[in-house]
């Protein structure tokens, strides 16, 4: 009986700690670089997909207009979440079938301090943005993991001592 309630707890528990929420995605297959939205208020806009990756509060592929820029791609996405490591933000471009995308590397920090737009790229279609997390965030996750271990071997020492 004791064996029983214990793997019943351990797959209830185990579930309920390695479970994790899931996220809609949007499909990117086939997908041209840009889109014509037609004409509005007299001015024709081309749109174009950019893709906007990690820590930030909405990532996903986003529809924009050509001429938009680095920070209002940002703020469309919702913005850096504090963790997010604001020297270093990558940008992948692609170079074309069969060639090696660029990497560019953005120092957000330094812009804003200094407001000099000539730091922040132009957006092309096809680009990936990716901002990675501190070593705060890091190690946020290792002690994340690390209790619920402890909270999961805590329940199996009650288990076996009952």
């Amino acid at each position: 009986m004791k064996r029983t309630i214990f793997i019943v707890l351990l797959l209830v528990l185990g579930t309920s700690i390695l479970a994790q929420t899931e996220s809609p995605s949007a499909p990117v297959g086939g997908i041209s670089a840009y889109s014509y939205d037609g004409a509005r208020a007299g001015v024709e806009k081309l749109k174009m997909n950019v893709y906007i990756l990690g820590q930030i509060y909405r990532p996903g592929l986003y529809v924009v207009p050509d001429d938009t820029n680095f920070i209002t791609l940002l703020a469309l996405a919702g913005g850096p979440k504090e963790d997010a490591k604001l020297t270093k933000i990558r940008i992948i471009r692609p170079k074309g079938e069969g060639n090696e995308p660029e990497i560019l590397w953005v120092n957000l920090k330094k812009y804003m301090d200094t407001a000099d737009e000539s730091l922040l790229p132009v957006m092309m279609p096809g680009d990936t943005v990716i901002l990675s997390g501190t070593i705060f965030y890091a190690f946020s996750k290792v002690v994340d993991f690390l209790s619920k271990v402890a909270i999961a071997l805590s329940v199996y020492n009650i288990i076996v001592r009952l």
